[in-house]
């Protein structure tokens, strides 16, 4: 679940750099809970049935899609209402890498899903490719699979803004001073919401994390696969919490890494609000970081003094916008990086430290906009689209004004740093043009097997009691808690506790007799690269 992002002057947002969470169902299936004799259950029947017969044309990715030889593409086709499974269809963009350990050893496709909504899992094959160590083992078993979801990336993309404005910057400061300030956002979330009606057309009702649950069994089917084996981290996790709902008996195995929060009075507008508290809690974890290495970063030697930076860095930019287009809601994009990912702690150190030295260049380069990036700016519009159409479907959204206000005021107080950014870029939904749906009820069951979930602690993009309500939910999960530690997304770190016991999990499909407790991976380093 990634949302920072902040409305901005010319009616766009700009995001951070990524993940998040949404749920929903279709339609007809609107506010009900799963039944095997509903339209979209016959209609994802159909759709699969088709998709085992047909397969996948694997063949050399197109050049542009940057995936090199040996790595394959595809494409799988997918109702866009499963309950029209005659009607139109979408491509859904495949790629994969065959297993590294030969026949013997090989025990099907592990389809991932990083996040978002709005991530593209296509880049999951290249940790073959790229000699990821903590990933071999599990390579050896597996072909890793990666797919573009519905409106993402190479399958049927969406837009709700042009992204060469949607990237312009600087963007207004998202802490209001004022009423109007607030008046004006307001009106630019509006816009926004209405764009993605104008831009995104007849797929935009259609964008929802059920829909993305039945396009994974249709791939599953597609795949020649009787059971899906699955990854999912972030946002993934509820994908992945939603399919093991919707298709228990198509598990065979699932892994979900930092958990989005699956109840359904957490989905999606709670689920924010609790975010916001749980980024205070890691940024105040990499101030006190900082402050310890302030031998090499000359930044403070407290965290008090450390914010007390951050404040006069903030009121700097607000006043003078850095390269002309770094102010504060750019300083919060990129910032947020630190209390994200553990592997951001050095690098966003450094260089806020070569700013405070007197060069603004890495500053104006991570945080500013790249005009001449119009591929990348065009992405990163896409995602954000996915990620807005995706979270305002799948749930019931506040649509006063007065509730908004009034909640992100309060927590503003006690978690500064992200909380009214977090509220602009989620406020569309408040206004949002299409159906807004009941979130599926998550839950075991016939057939499921048991689901290894993976969380730390600290973690700031998803707090730690989602899992603790994934693993309350899903009877027979096992849960592994890394403690202490905060970084979103475990399985790719090294932690030998949880990286032999991912691998036993995928290879054996034990998940032990009782939840463990790791300690936390290695604290980063400090670096002047």
């Amino acid at each position: 679940m990634r949302r920072t992002a902040v409305l901005g002057a010319a009616g766009t947002l700009v995001t951070g750099t990524l993940i998040a969470g949404a749920i929903a169902a279709t339609p007809a299936s609107a506010g009900q809970q799963h039944h095997r004799d509903s339209a979209e259950d016959r209609g994802v029947r159909i759709a699969a049935a088709r998709a085992a017969e047909k397969g996948i044309d694997w063949q050399a990715c197109p050049a542009d899609w940057g995936l090199k030889a040996p790595i394959q593409c595809g494409y799988v086709t997918v109702p866009v209402d499963y309950a029209k499974p005659g009607g139109r269809t979408i491509e859904i963009a495949v790629d994969r890498i065959g297993n590294t350990g030969g026949k013997k050893e090989r025990q099907g496709s592990l389809i991932y899903n990083p996040g978002g909504p709005g991530g593209s899992g296509m880049k999951f094959p290249t940790r073959v490719t790229g000699k990821n160590a903590v990933w071999a083992k599990t390579a050896k078993a597996y072909d890793f699979v990666g797919f573009d979801p519905r409106g993402v990336g190479h399958s049927a993309p969406i837009s709700c803004a042009d992204p060469q404005e949607f990237v312009k910057a600087p963007k207004a400061d998202p802490v209001p001073d004022s009423e109007a300030d607030k008046r004006a956002q307001r009106q630019l979330a509006k816009e926004y919401a209405l764009g993605c009606k104008e831009r995104s057309g007849a797929l935009l009702p259609h964008l929802t994390t059920p829909n993305t649950a039945r396009d994974l069994d249709v791939i599953r089917a597609a795949l020649g696969e009787k059971k899906l084996n699955y990854l999912g981290v972030s946002y993934g996790t509820y994908l992945g919490a939603v399919y093991a709902t919707l298709f228990p008996d198509h598990v065979r195995r699932m892994l979900v890494d930092s958990v989005v929060n699956p109840s359904r009075e957490s989905v999606w507008y709670q689920a924010n609000l609790d975010q916001d508290l749980a980024f205070e809690t890691r940024w105040s974890d990499w101030k006190k970081w900082v402050a310890r290495h302030d031998a090499v970063y000359h930044i403070g030697n407290t965290e008090a003094k450390v914010q007390a930076k951050w404040e006069r860095l903030r009121a700097t930019a607000k006043k003078n916008p850095i390269g002309g287009v770094v102010g504060p809601a750019e300083l919060t994009s990129f910032f947020q990086n630190a209390p994200y990912y553990d592997s951001a702690w050095a690098s966003t150190a450094q260089v806020w430290s070569a700013y405070l030295s007197g060069d603004e260049k890495p500053l104006i380069q991570n945080a500013g906009p790249d005009m001449g990036d119009t591929a990348g700016n065009a992405a990163s519009e896409n995602s954000n689209a996915v990620y807005t159409a995706v979270e305002c479907n799948d749930a019931k959204w506040p649509t006063s004004w007065r509730k908004w206000d009034r909640d992100n005021t309060r927590i503003h107080q006690k978690a500064p740093f992200m909380t009214w950014a977090n509220a602009w870029m989620n406020l569309p939904c408040a206004t949002w043009p299409e159906k807004q749906r009941t979130p599926v009820d998550v839950k075991t069951g016939k057939g499921l097997p048991s689901v290894l979930i993976v969380q730390s602690t600290r973690d700031a993009a998803t707090p730690f009691e989602g899992a603790v309500e994934l693993h309350q939910r899903l009877k027979g999960s096992r849960l592994i808690i890394e403690k202490g530690a905060g970084s979103h997304g475990v399985t790719s770190l090294v932690n030998p506790c949880i990286n032999d016991r991912v691998d036993t999990y995928f290879l054996t499909g034990r998940t032990g007799s009782k939840d463990v407790t790791c300690a936390p991976h290695a604290t980063p380093e400090p670096s002047k690269a």
